[in-house]
């Protein structure tokens, strides 16, 4: 089998540490229950290697390139449909994985907050997800309330799941090397089915906070709610980065109930 050439319009970067792959692989916590694992972008099967030879799941495969398709179809023969030859963000998960579901990957670099917003919109399909992304976006997801990292996709992933920073990979174990540095992030779905506040009205309140967040929300917000409106909360007078999901939470049940004033 010839090997797989890394291609730059598909931000691949393949990993080649067998040590970090096994570590990642060993990062599937198991703690949720679900019988199948996707893994998304297995290149030439470094992690692939490791999971298929787990038997507390069933391993399925999924990459857009052709040639890691062709590749993947030489090597592991024994898949079958398993190895999918498609658009992960694309992907029906219902047509392949009928119960819940953990999906793993060193996911590549350009299209990793779709990603992770493919895996909120089907968070009660994917109950687990360990993977590699660039260290940033990685820090983005686990930072707490009050630091500079900690923005949008902070708080929609950690509305649904609990968030672990796993580990730090340098460039020098990818070929090409990236750039920048990696890290390996776990997402849990924790126990909140549905937040208790409207959804809808939750996320643009978010976003509009962040979208300005140097301003306080009094002032960020008045795209959701008109100043007028708005009273002397305590949480008005704060920035986005200063409030907790939970504070979202209640500023959201807050907002609706001056809205309907």
């Amino acid at each position: 089998m010839s090997l797989v050439k890394a291609k730059k319009h598909l931000g691949q970067h393949f990993l080649t540490d067998k040590n970090i792959a096994n570590r990642i692989v060993e990062s599937l916590s198991r703690t949720s229950e679900y019988n199948q694992v996707l893994e998304v972008g297995p290149g030439m099967g470094i992690l692939s290697d490791f999971l298929i030879k787990r038997t507390d799941f069933e391993t399925w495969l999924i990459d857009i390139d052709d040639e890691s398709y062709a590749f993947l179809q030489q090597k592991y023969p024994e898949l079958g449909n398993r190895l999918i030859n498609g658009d992960f963000l694309q992907l029906d998960f219902e047509a392949y994985f009928p119960a819940q579901f953990a999906i793993i990957g060193n996911f590549p670099y350009n299209i990793s907050s779709q990603i992770l917003f493919k895996v909120l919109d089907n968070r009660q399909k994917v109950v687990e997800m360990v993977g590699m992304f660039q260290k940033e976006v990685a820090q983005r997801c686990a930072a707490p309330a009050g630091t500079k990292e900690y923005g949008i996709l902070s708080v929609f992933l950690q509305a649904y799941y609990k968030i672990d920073y796993l580990f730090t990979v340098k460039p020098g174990t990818f070929n090409p090397p990236p750039k920048v540095h990696s890290a390996v992030i776990r997402l849990l779905r924790n126990d909140v089915d549905v937040l208790p506040c409207d959804e809808k009205l939750f996320w643009r309140t978010v976003k509009a906070g962040f979208n300005q967040r140097r301003k306080t929300l009094r002032n960020a917000l008045s795209v959701v709610l008109p100043k007028e409106k708005m009273d002397q909360h305590p949480y008005f007078e704060k920035r986005a980065e200063q409030l907790t999901v939970h504070d979202f939470v209640q500023l959201t049940q807050h907002l609706q109930e001056l809205a309907a004033k």
